[in-house]
């Protein structure tokens, strides 16, 4: 069957299956978990990339993956209640950094110092 391209529409008429993915994943306590990300306007998505290259590229050198076919992603995603697949996503936001000191400005309340409050009746 042929598939054709309509004018603006950048997709073909029918999806083609993206064949083997590199699918993100970090180490979790039963081996690895798939890494799920956010779209820009907030929803989950799973994401996979196509070649090693673009994987290390938006996530960079470190970062493990292992490979599925995309229906094997879709039923993994599914069971999660996640219906969105990105594949070959062009920007991934950098982790929000941890925060390495606790805050300073604010001053702890701790019983010592309420008990030395003076009270107001």
């Amino acid at each position: 069957m042929a598939r054709y391209l309509y004018g603006d529409d950048p997709e073909p008429e029918e999806s083609v299956p993206a064949g083997l993915l590199l699918v993100p994943v970090r180490p979790g306590p039963g081996g690895d978990v798939l890494r799920l990300f956010r779209t820009p306007l907030g929803a989950r998505t799973a994401v996979a990339f196509t070649s090693a290259t673009h994987l290390s590229a938006v996530l960079g050198p470190d970062q493990r993956s292992i490979t599925l076919a995309e229906p094997a992603l879709r039923n993994l995603a599914g069971a999660l209640g996640i219906a969105t697949l990105t594949v070959d996503p062009q920007l991934v936001a950098a982790p929000a950094p941890a925060l390495e000191e606790p805050d300073h400005w604010r001053v702890p309340r701790t019983p010592a110092r309420l008990a030395a409050r003076p009270r107001v009746a």
